[in-house]
């Protein structure tokens, strides 16, 4: 399965490496900018806040509450059980 994403890709090997390029870019710039230092650590909105940087240009649902279970390979059972805590 590939995620809907704004690039356009159908090939989920494609998308993966498109998406570790991008997001290791934008990391480099994001820890450059002084910008992680102006957010509370660990806090909720940090997190989305980072989600979205990272990931905007890729996906729509960056920094956005998932409505649907999205998984890679192996992190499914882990984010079922953190869905049951909530």
């Amino acid at each position: 399965m590939v995620l809907k994403n704004k690039l356009g890709i159908t090939d989920s090997i494609e998308l993966a490496r498109a998406e570790e390029k991008i997001s290791k870019s934008k990391a480099v710039k994001l820890f450059k900018s002084g910008f992680l230092d102006q957010l509370k650590a660990g806090s909720f909105q940090a997190l989305t806040e980072i989600h979205s940087y990272l990931f905007a240009e890729i996906y729509d649902f960056a920094g956005k509450i998932r409505t649907v279970n999205l998984a890679k390979a192996g992190l499914d059972l882990l984010l079922l059980c953190i869905l049951r805590l909530l």
